[in-house]
């Protein structure tokens, strides 16, 4: 009897063990791959590793390591809800990989794309790209779209060997940290946020233009371009533009804030303060990079008399919903100032509309400078985030000189 109960007991500690072993995913670099549509692959990397009592992973773009903590795995099946963006992967062990979906939660819908995930797996595109002799390291003027649809952008790469880092810069904003290769005479680029999956391919003609480029951004998005090199290539003024509509001085509006309460630039709060009002959404990669910054740059100078407000356009006017969505992204950032949920979606001229002094709502995010007069002064379109390189590091410093002689003026 009793030998038959210590084998019960090891028997229950092996399965045990089993089980154990089937809820943890293998750690180290894995290969991810989303499908579009089209039957495109949009690839990007992730690390798995074991934390205090549990597993993080780390989406690998470039240099950016975002991290992902709610990973739910039982049984045979895995869940990760991402930590912005109202999105999640649902899956499952088949033999060595995961298999199943990402699902992107768009205000009334959701979009599932196809999903698969391989171990021990550290090349984005090629295990072994086809060598070529092609250098796009540099700056290049690229065209997105056909006809009238045609936007001019600003391409940045970096190359070492065949490896390939870089972004697009527009004038709302930047593709955030894009990473691939060049393989032959073909240049390839993706990256995954955890709510957006970008894929470039474009053909090298020679080290100075690129052809027959395709963009792929999600389950069905997809645009050419084609692009030449000119280190000279520069966007358009960013605060030239939005514009107040003639004969406004100031921004008027009343939104209520996280908890129902309403806010408005009248409020004591405000008063003889230099104001940043940061026109924004959880759906926006843009605005999390500028969130990013703007918690550092609010520490620094709310002790000298600056105040900032975050307005979320969602993509739905449930207040609910909208709720839920922003509250993630404060509590991602630990946003100190308050956000306010607009009751407008993230339609441009539905911005617009909510904001009427102004002339128009190019892009988000959309940042406006306030004096202690309660003057508008400056109006920035876009955000150029750390992918961006000296970029980014341009715009803190004007953004913050600007600031400083904001606070020496008299209220």
């Amino acid at each position: 009897m009793i030998r038959k109960t210590i084998l019960s007991a090891v028997l229950v500690a092996a399965l045990s063990h089993i089980t154990l072993a089937q809820t943890k995913l293998q750690t180290g670099v894995w290969r991810g791959v989303l499908k579009t549509a089209s039957a495109q692959e949009i690839p990007f990397n992730f690390d798995v590793v074991n934390a205090t009592g549990k597993q993080e992973l780390y989406v690998i773009n470039s240099t950016e390591r975002f991290k992902v903590t709610d990973i739910n795995a039982k049984g045979d099946s895995v869940f990760i809800k991402m930590p912005l963006f109202d999105s999640e992967f649902h899956l499952k062990h088949t033999g060595n990989t995961l298999t199943g979906q990402f699902i992107k939660h768009l205000g009334e819908k959701d979009v599932p794309m196809d999903f698969t995930a391989t171990p021990g797996t550290n090349w984005r595109f090629f295990k072994s790209p086809a060598k070529g002799n092609h250098n796009v390291q540099g700056r290049w003027s690229a065209i997105f779209g056909e006809g009238a649809e045609r936007d001019t952008t600003v391409g940045e790469f970096k190359q070492a060997g065949q490896k390939v880092t870089g972004t697009f810069l527009t004038t709302t904003g930047d593709y955030r940290f894009l990473e691939g290769s060049i393989n032959g005479d073909s240049l390839y680029l993706s990256c995954f946020d955890g709510g957006h999956a970008f894929l470039f391919t474009a053909g090298i003609s020679d080290n100075n233009t690129l052809t027959d480029g395709k963009f792929y951004s999600g389950l069905t998005g997809k645009d050419v371009w084609s692009a030449v090199r000119n280190e000279n290539a520069r966007l358009p003024d960013a605060y030239s533009l939005t514009a107040l509509k003639p004969g406004y001085k100031k921004l008027e509006f009343t939104f209520n804030d996280l908890n129902g309460k309403p806010v408005s630039l009248d409020d004591a709060r405000f008063k003889n303060k230099v104001v940043i009002i940061q026109i924004m959404g959880s759906w926006c990669p843009n605005c999390m990079d500028e969130t990013a910054y703007m918690v550092k740059y609010y520490k620094k100078y709310q002790p000298k008399g600056v105040e900032v407000i975050g307005l979320a356009y969602e993509r739905t006017t449930d207040f609910a919903k909208s709720k839920q969505a922003v509250t993630q992204v404060k509590n991602r950032f630990n946003i100190p100032y308050p956000l306010l949920i607009t009751g407008y979606t993230s339609n441009k001229a539905e911005t617009a509309k909510s904001l009427p002094a102004l002339t128009k709502v190019v892009g988000f995010p959309t940042t406006i400078i306030i004096d202690k007069k309660g003057d508008v002064r400056k109006i920035h379109t876009g955000f150029s985030g750390p992918g961006t390189g000296e970029h980014y590091t341009e715009f803190i410093s004007e953004f913050e000189k600007l600031t400083d002689d904001l606070l020496k003026e008299k209220s």
